[in-house]
């Protein structure tokens, strides 16, 4: 009942659109000044970028790659999300806490192995015909 009534309170606005910019840019800074896994993931991504433009792959590679590099950056600002409200919730060491936070840091996990076997699959061909 009271998430029904909270919505009914929210009005549509362009101020309203650039507060959410606003928070989102915060949520962004935030997790890359305080999670080291963003910023493996941002090196990483700036390196296959680099990559992709020196090895000059197709159109359709580019859309997979930086699909794949969103959904790690994604899911790794998830798995921040869900780490900071078990802290919330909680601060004893609890098996249910550590469930969800070894759960989220799984599926970033599993997201960035993904994203890395997509780039092997897409630049090894061009690396191999260097050579």
């Amino acid at each position: 009942m009271n998430s029904k009534k909270q919505n009914a309170n929210k009005q549509m606005s362009f101020k309203r659109f650039l507060n959410s910019i606003k928070y989102s840019i915060q949520g962004l800074v935030h997790g890359y000044k305080n999670e080291q896994s963003l910023w493996l993931h941002g090196i990483s991504s700036i390196l296959a970028i680099i990559l992709g433009i020196i090895l000059n792959i197709s159109f359709n590679q580019w859309a997979i790659i930086l699909i794949a590099l969103v959904v790690v950056l994604a899911v790794e600002l998830l798995n921040t999300a869900i780490e900071a409200t078990v802290d919330l919730v909680t601060k004893e060491i609890h098996p249910l806490a550590k469930v969800a936070k070894d759960s989220a840091s799984a599926a970033a996990f599993v997201s960035s192995i993904v994203a890395t076997i997509i780039c092997l699959f897409i630049f090894i061909p061009y690396i191999i015909d260097l050579f």
